[in-house]
C-alpha cells in the first residue's frame, strides 16, 4: 500500500496478551481517531498482519505463544508495514535487540495514550507531507531522492528502511553540518521528549554498515564526539 497522509485515521494492529493493558488501549487510541484491531497471540497478530494489511502494528513482546522479538522478525521477512514495540523490557540491551529486529520505535511500559499516540503519528508522518525538498540530493557519489525515496552509493541502489531513509535524507540535506542527537530525535523521530540517543546510535550503525563504513573508518558520516554526527563528501 501506500504512504498513509498523516494527518488520516490509522488502521492500528495491537499485538497484546494482557486485557488490563490491550482493551484501554483500544479505546484511548481509538479516542483519539485510530481504527485499532486487537490480536492476544503471536500467531494471531501474525494472520492479522498479513490479512488487514494494518497502516502501523503495535507489538508487546511478552507473548504466551512466541517471544515478541521472534515475531517481529518473522514479519519484518513478510512485510515494511511500521512497527512500534512497546514493552516493559527497559534496558538498552532489549532495546537495540528490539530495534535491530525491526522494530521502528520502542516505548517501555508503563507509558500513556497519549505518548504513544506521538510515537505512532511520528511514524505516519513520514512518508507523508513534509519538508524535504523535491530535488535530488548528491553529496559524493551519494544520491538521495526525496520523490521516490530512493537512495544510491556510487550508482548501486541502498536498501534502506524507511527510517534509515528518513535520517540519510535529513543529514545529506544538511551536508557538511553538524546535527546533533537532540536535533535528530525532534527531527526525523518527532520526538521532542525523552532522551533515547541510544535508538539514534542504533540506527546510525545501520546506515553506515549499509554506505560500507563503520565509525572507526568513516567515508560519509563522521561523529564528533560530544557533539553530533556530519555527513560529508570522503
Amino acid at each position: 500500500m501506500g504512504a498513509l497522509p498523516w494527518r488520516a485515521v490509522a488502521r492500528l494492529l495491537l499485538i497484546e496478551d494482557d486485557p488490563a493493558i490491550r482493551i484501554p488501549l483500544m479505546r484511548a487510541l481509538h479516542e483519539r481517531g485510530h481504527a485499532v484491531a486487537a490480536e492476544h497471540t503471536a500467531m494471531g497478530g501474525l494472520q492479522a498482519c498479513l490479512d488487514q494489511r494494518p497502516d502501523l502494528v503495535i507489538l508487546d513482546l511478552g507473548l504466551p505463544d512466541l517471544d515478541g522479538l521472534e515475531l517481529l522478525k518473522m514479519l519484518r521477512a513478510v512485510t515494511t508495514i511500521p512497527i512500534i514495540v512497546a514493552t516493559a523490557r527497559d534496558g538498552d540491551t532489549e532495546m537495540i535487540r528490539g530495534l535491530d529486529a525491526g522494530g521502528d520505535d520502542y516505548v517501555v511500559k508503563p507509558f500513556n495514550a497519549a505518548q504513544l499516540d506521538a510515537r505512532i503519528r511520528a511514524v505516519l508522518r513520514r512518508g507523508g507531507p513534509g519538508h524535504a525538498p523535491a530535488v535530488a540530493i548528491v553529496v559524493g557519489g551519494l544520491r538521495v531522492e526525496p520523490a521516490t525515496r530512493e537512495a544510491s552509493l556510487d550508482g548501486s541502489r541502498l536498501d534502506l528502511t524507511p527510517r534509515e531513509f528518513d535520517l540519510l535524507l535529513f543529514l545529506a540535506g544538511r551536508a557538511g553540518q553538524v546535527v546533533t542527537k537532540r536535533e535528530l530525535l525532534t527531527e526525523v523521530w518527532q520526538i521532542p521528549y525523552g532522551g533515547a540517543d541510544k535508538t539514534v546510535d542504533v540506527h546510525l550503525s545501520w546506515l553506515r554498515r549499509k554506505l560500507g563504513e563503520t565509525a572507526t573508518e568513516p567515508r560519509y558520516l563522521h561523529t564528533v564526539r560530544g557533539v553530533g554526527v556530519r555527513l560529508s563528501a570522503p
